[in-house]
């Protein structure tokens, strides 16, 4: 069965017709306060991607802000998130609305540990070295 895509049990269509006092009110109150105090990092940002969908622009968004909320406008926009190190890029789908930018791009890789080496244990230090 295919996945039914929505926020809030609301399609992206749906949500994209509210307006911004309607979509501040289906997020959670800690999101709702970061878009109220929106500070000039974030409205430059939101400027940033409104002149973008103006322009009607291909190319993706770069930003260091992890931590703008996003917003019903962006879906379908693809963001480039500064991880600390390297620019990770975002797609914007329905699933992610209300989320953070930088919950999708991670800062850290994931550890994979190999077999461990001479003299790594107590049980190897018998063990030839060649």
């Amino acid at each position: 069965m295919a996945e039914r895509i929505a926020f809030r049990g609301l399609t992206p269509s749906e949500v994209a017709k509210h307006d911004m006092k309607d979509y501040v009110n289906m997020i959670t109150s800690r999101e709702r306060r970061t878009i109220k105090r929106n500070g000039l990092e974030y409205r430059k940002l939101i400027a940033k991607v409104e002149a973008h969908i103006a322009a009607k622009s291909a190319k993706s968004i770069k930003t260091t802000i992890r931590e703008a909320v996003i917003l019903p406008q962006w879906i379908g926009l693809k963001f480039e998130v500064h991880n600390g190190k390297e620019w990770k890029p975002v797609f914007i789908t329905a699933n992610m609305l209300g989320h953070r930018l930088g919950q999708y791009s991670h800062t850290t890789k994931r550890v994979i540990h190999s077999d461990p080496g001479i003299r790594a244990t107590r049980g190897s230090k018998f063990l030839a070295m060649k």
